[in-house]
This record gives C-alpha cells, structure tokens and sequence, in this order.
C-alpha cells in the first residue's frame, strides 16, 4: 500500500520477502506515495519472470490526469495478471478482503481512502485529504484507523490535516486504535508523540503516532502494537530463488 521513499529499504530490514506479495495500490500520483512501487512490483513478479500478482492505482497513476503521471511506466503496467482503475464508490476484493473505495480532498483530484473489510473488523486507511465531516463519516465503523496528520495543533496546510482536524475526525469515528501517519517536518519537531496523545485525551480513544517498522495485528479480541528491529545482514535467507526441480 503506498510504497513511497524508503519502503524498500525497509522490507530488506526486516526480512519481507516480495515474492509473497499479491498486490500493490497506490492511492495517488505523489512521490511520497508512489516512488518504491516499481521496485515492490518487480520483486512481486520475480524481477519480471513470473506474470503474478495484481496492481491497483487511481487514474492519474495509471492513466494520468491534467499534469499529474502517470507514474507507472507501461512495462511495469504489463508484468502482473490484472491491473485495475480504482475511483470513489468502487467496492472490490484485493487478496480476498473486500474493499471499499472513498473520496478523497486532495490536490491530485483522484486520490482516494480505503476501507478494509477483515474478519476481524475495519482497518481504514484514509490518505492525504482535508478534513470534512463528509469526509469523515466515510469511515464510520472502523477499528483501526491511519490518519495522515501533517501538522501539529491547528498549523494546517492546504489539502491536509493537522492535529485538530485529527480530533474531529476520531471524535466522528471513534476507531479502537488511531495512528498517525504522513508526519510532516513540523509535527515531527513538535513531538508527534505529545500530539496523539493530545488527541487522546481529547477524544478518549486511543491514538498513537506511527513509527518506521511498527507492525500492528488487529486480533477478534484485541489489536497489538509491536516495534521491530532493523536487522541489516549480509544476505536474508527471504532473498533466496526456489531450487530448481
């Protein structure tokens, strides 16, 4: 999902093997968003021996748009089974988990959210967007929640949102567990940390901010926070091809 700078570097980290990897969707035509997704979806397809896997990516991705992409070039489009357009109202399965399109209030008009219907309830990913209770009430019924909160206090930017619109939004949903994601410069020098828990006491729901590794496992009783630990070896065993029979 939105393989932006640095996602490969930290597959490799960790030991995430590609090959297991079904799909990639990118929501819009922004770097931070979409500049490791050839590298994901070669990995995917076996460095583009093995036609697998699917990719999903809203128009400007994939088509373009006025001046924006698109930013997948055409044999990256042409190495998996099926490539589809993804716009707001589309319900669909991706790896089996029914998905829901939403709209989006972003400078790439064609940006949109996503709601994932596991079987363990709602997890919701919202992408860059300003804030609007129409916006919000989109994303009634889920329990986790990442939000992509730019700015801290009430220093919104255009097309994004800060930390009071964050409190508006949970306030809405009220997820069992919000994380902050797209952390800007700004909300970084500020303490993001000090910004969630703001949030928190605000609304009464717990929220978090996001950190590079954190795994989250939303279990059907509980959902759990783990940080994993960079590992950097000389080879990972995740890198090795099948032998030949």
């Amino acid at each position: 999902m939105d393989p932006g700078p640095g996602a490969l570097t930290n597959m490799c980290q960790i030991g995430y093997d590609l090959r297991k990897t079904d799909a990639v969707v990118v929501s819009h035509c922004h770097p931070d968003h979409y500049s490791d997704a050839a590298s994901v979806i070669e990995g995917m397809t076996y460095g583009g021996w093995v036609k697998r896997g699917s990719f999903y990516g809203t128009k400007s991705v994939i088509e373009g748009h006025g001046k924006l992409g698109p930013c997948m070039s055409q044999y990256h489009l042409g190495i998996e089974e099926n490539v589809s357009v993804i716009a707001p109202g589309d319900e669909l399965e991706i790896c089996g988990v029914r998905t829901s399109i939403k709209r989006a209030d972003h400078s790439d008009p064609c940006n949109v959210g996503f709601m994932f219907h596991t079987e363990n309830g709602i997890f919701s990913y919202v992408s860059d967007t300003a804030y609007s209770d129409d916006i919000a009430d989109q994303y009634t019924g889920t329990r986790v929640l990442f939000l992509p909160v730019t700015t801290p206090d009430d220093k919104r930017i255009k097309y994004h949102m800060c930390t009071e619109d964050a409190v508006r939004f949970v306030e809405r949903i009220r997820p069992e567990l919000t994380v902050f994601i797209h952390l800007g410069i700004v909300i970084l020098k500020h303490d993001a940390d000090a910004q969630a828990r703001m949030t928190q006491d605000s609304t009464g729901c717990k929220v978090i901010a996001g950190r590079d590794l954190m795994r989250i496992h939303i279990g059907k009783d509980s959902v759990n926070i783990e940080q994993l630990i960079a590992d950097k070896p000389e080879w990972n065993d995740a890198w090795n091809l099948p032998e030949e029979e």
